[in-house]
């Protein structure tokens, strides 16, 4: 069986060259040249780009080179990408010296064998040094396939491979100075970056550095707070979007509500007229009725008359005709008398005039009608009663905004004049020298009312201000500036502050006086709780700021109006 394999392979090797289908992929000198030493690989790296070269040859080549680009492709190379050594075509270098019979330190000279003098053979040598060969043929063989299957692979997988190997090196020169290569300890303020020992007793000495740990530390803290500020944020918008959602079902609820109340009430009014229209046809219907009945009696008694009448007639013709002279004799006493009939002279049948009716229709449909309005309009009154309460808002003082001079109960309630002003730090919202004070809860959307006790009291103003109103130095009231108010003066002197004071016409002064507000209308009213009389009212406004309750009671006027104002609860 030797002696068989040995002939086989005496008769494979006649040829000067071996004959095989992937001698197409035997590997070649010129697969393993750098070129930029035209020699076989020594200590070969590979570029990001893929390409592949002696690193001696390369780093000499990227130092001496500006531009740093590969000498294949021209693609830039990263100045902290690393230069590492592909073990794989190094091993395949080295085992292509020792195939070619140079020494693996060997590297300088050129290359003048070529695969064909690699794999001649003496087809005279022992069958040993042939077997050898075949060996060394087979290896080189696999080898080469081997690399040829997986070389796309490789490359197509070098760039990711390198990409990969980039970050990880990355992140570790990014912990050492690029000019000193030195740890990065220090940081430095005025150039905000991160320094080097060496950076500190160079360029930096003069700026304002500090260890690494401390700056890390700070921005920590700082990143905290500002982390603690987002999520403040946050939470308010979270906030807003849940009133956003409750101020639009508040008010599909409303509308869908108003839309019941509305439809109610003219179905109400639809059948009240469709009644009143049923009314008026059964009325005519009727009257045409009996004036048809009549009429067909006097018609059917006339018809009988005439064929009575007919009937007479041709009995005088018959015995007229008539040669029996006897016969005529004796029936002429009858025929010749009138036959019993009724006098239609003073019968007749007037057209019926329904005008009246129509008339008296429509007074009754209107009566109806007014009935009903009167019903349904009691019936919105009620219900805007009822929703009103639910319109009513808790109100309390605000104690940052109130005039030094002002006392304010400690629930928030009350607030009168006192006399002596208290020492409290000055503040933007504070009123000050006008001796107002706001509420501490602001509106942006919807209707609010709430009612104040001013009973007792010879000066005061209430209403509503925006919340971006000037509250220092001297203070004109009007809807200009912010304010929709009303006022008391002099003990019986009511106004409106408009852009010029509106007197009121107030018969009994108000004891108590209710504040009512609808954002989206621009409506601003006051009444009289106890005389439900409405006071004034600023219609048409553009609210575009939140609007904070106004509370002004007013000096104590040498104690006079020391009574307070009082916001009362909702009943």
């Amino acid at each position: 069986m030797v002696s068989k394999l040995q002939a086989k392979i005496q008769k494979s090797f006649k040829a000067p060259v071996i004959n095989m289908t992937a001698a197409s992929y035997l590997l070649t000198e010129e697969q393993l040249l750098c070129c930029i030493c035209l020699d076989v690989f020594r200590d070969p790296v590979t570029l990001p780009c893929g390409h592949n070269f002696c690193k001696h040859c390369i780093t000499e080549h990227l130092n001496f080179n500006s531009q740093r680009n590969c000498p294949m492709c021209k693609e830039h190379v990263d100045r902290k990408y690393k230069l590492g050594v592909n073990t794989f075509i190094s091993e395949m270098a080295v085992q292509f010296r020792k195939t070619v019979g140079k020494k693996a330190d060997d590297g300088s000279e050129q290359h003048d064998a070529t695969p064909e003098k690699v794999f001649y053979n003496d087809l005279d040598a022992p069958k040993r040094t042939s077997l050898k060969f075949l060996f060394i043929t087979l290896g080189l063989t696999f080898l080469t396939l081997f690399f040829v299957a997986n070389l796309h692979f490789h490359q197509a997988l070098s760039i990711l491979k390198t990409h990969q190997l980039f970050n990880f090196m990355e992140k570790e020169e990014d912990r050492m100075c690029a000019e000193h290569d030195k740890p990065l300890e220090f940081y430095c303020k005025n150039e905000q970056m991160m320094i080097c020992q060496s950076c500190v007793d160079t360029d930096h000495r003069f700026h304002q550095v500090v260890p690494l740990k401390e700056e890390y530390e700070a921005k920590k803290a700082q990143l905290g707070i500002t982390e603690a500020k987002i999520q403040h944020m946050i939470q308010e918008r979270q906030r807003k979007v849940q009133e956003l959602k409750q101020s639009l079902k508040v008010s599909t609820e409303a509308a869908d509500r108003e839309m019941a109340n509305g439809v109610r009430a003219f179905s109400a009014l639809i059948k009240s007229l469709e009644r009143a229209q049923a009314e008026l046809i059964e009325m005519t219907e009727k009257n045409q009725k009996r004036t048809e009945k009549q009429t067909k009696v006097y018609i059917k008694e006339l018809e009988q008359e005439v064929f009575e009448l007919k009937r007479r007639r041709a009995e005088m013709e018959e015995i007229s005709r008539s040669k029996d002279r006897l016969r005529f004799l004796q029936s002429f006493p009858s025929l010749n008398a009138a036959p019993p009939t009724k006098d239609w002279t003073d019968v007749s049948i007037c057209p019926a005039k329904y005008e009246g009716i129509t008339r008296t229709a429509l007074v009754k449909a209107v009566d109806e009608l007014t009935e009903t309005i009167k019903n349904e309009m009691k019936m919105i009154r009620d219900a805007q009663f009822n929703n009103l309460r639910q319109n009513a808002v808790d109100v309390t003082l605000d104690p940052d905004t109130a005039h030094p001079a002002l006392i304010l109960s400690n629930d928030g309630k009350q607030v009168h004049c006192g006399d002596e002003w208290k020492k409290l730090p000055d503040s933007s919202k504070r009123f000050e020298p006008a001796i107002n004070v706001l509420g501490t809860q602001g509106f942006s959307c919807g209707r609010l009312y709430y009612d104040v006790q001013v009973k007792g009291k010879t000066v005061w103003t209430l209403g509503v201000a925006k919340g971006s109103v000037n509250r220092k130095g001297e203070i004109k009231l009007n809807p200009e500036n912010g304010y929709w108010t009303i006022c008391l003066r002099n003990r019986n002197e009511y106004f409106a502050l408009a852009a010029h004071p509106v007197p009121l016409s107030v018969n009994d002064p108000p004891e108590k006086v209710r504040v009512f507000v609808d954002y989206e209308e621009g409506l601003v009213s006051f009444y009289d709780v106890n005389a439900a009389v409405l006071l004034h009212s600023y219609t048409g406004q553009t609210f575009n700021d939140k609007l904070y309750p106004f509370f002004s009671p007013g000096t104590s006027d040498s104690g006079t109006n020391t009574a307070p104002l009082i916001i009362t609860p909702v009943k």
